[in-house]
């Protein structure tokens, strides 16, 4: 079975999408319906813009939804996913491709989401650090024993577990599992505490905006982050997608339940190749490649 799965934050560069936007009628037409609903121009910035103006929060979000979800548009016929699934923001690019949101709210959720989390983030000092090399229940077990907000935030593969929470205790984490053997404990260059109970007025704001928007009938099962299992319910995946920002990303045991249901070729949508890696890191014995326009 074929697998789609969609980057999310991180996987931005500058030039992103105007391949895109210079060969196909399609993607040009939609990168300016982005332009209007967004209210800026953000392809100036995917096209034109500097690393630093790419990072603000206000602009990656859109950015690597539009790339991956124009990417699938101008695929058109070939696209033909029996499963889906997003890396946190990805989420929201799999529900578009698979029919449960229009690309218009999806953009719109997206932006949404993005200004409510940069919200959250200036209300405390918060951040996140990457842990490698340490059993996942080692990482669970030592954020419990320490004072103040660390959680387990995103498992993105075996031995690569990311923590996020309050400054303090992020560093107090980091020194804690670095002397418990881990490879390396790196707080990372991120504005805030995301999927963590830090993000919780960002929560509640998208919550609202996402119990009024309208949910489709997906046309394949997608493998939500939060429950990390197939969802086909609009109704559940309304109410996943709303716990997804305090809660941890199982982008591990998503991967290991669409390849325990049939999925055998993996194909990474958007922008870079983050996912691609990480599936390498799950189960090397799956096909993973990125999408392709070539005939």
């Amino acid at each position: 079975m074929k697998a789609y799965i969609f980057p999310g934050q991180g996987a931005q560069f500058t030039g992103m999408g105007l391949d895109l936007y210079e060969n196909y009628p399609l993607a040009q037409e939609l990168f300016e319906k982005a332009n209007a609903i967004l209210g800026f121009s953000i392809t100036d910035v995917m096209f034109e813009g500097t690393a630093e103006e790419l990072k603000q929060t206000k602009v990656t979000q859109p950015a690597i939804f539009l790339h991956s979800v124009i990417l699938a548009k101008v695929l058109g016929d070939s696209f033909k996913p029996e499963m889906v699934a997003g890396h946190s923001l990805g989420e929201l690019s799999a529900l578009v491709a698979n029919g449960v949101l229009s690309f218009e709210d999806g953009l719109t959720l997206v932006s949404k989401r993005a200004l409510a989390m940069q919200k959250a983030c200036e209300i405390a000092p918060s951040t996140m650090a990457a842990v490698l090399g340490l059993d996942d229940k080692i990482v669970e077990d030592t954020c419990a024993e320490i004072d103040g907000v660390v959680v387990a935030a995103n498992y993105n593969c075996p031995g690569q577990l990311v923590i996020s929470g309050e400054v303090s205790a992020i560093e107090k984490a980091c020194e804690v599992l670095t002397e418990k053997g881990a490879r390396r404990a790196l707080v990372l260059p991120v504005g805030g505490a995301f999927h963590s109970p830090m993000m919780e007025p960002a929560r509640e704001e998208l919550a609202a905006a996402i119990e009024a928007t309208v949910f489709n009938e997906p046309t394949c099962a997608v493998y939500q982050n939060v429950p990390a299992k197939a969802v086909t319910n609009p109704a559940e995946i309304k109410e996943n997608l709303m716990k997804q920002l305090t809660a941890p990303v199982k982008w591990t045991q998503c991967v290991q339940s669409m390849i325990a249901d049939g999925g055998t070729e993996f194909i990474e949508v958007g922008p870079g190749k983050v996912l691609q890696g990480l599936m390498r890191k799950i189960d090397r014995s799956v096909a993973a490649s990125g999408a392709s326009l070539e005939a």
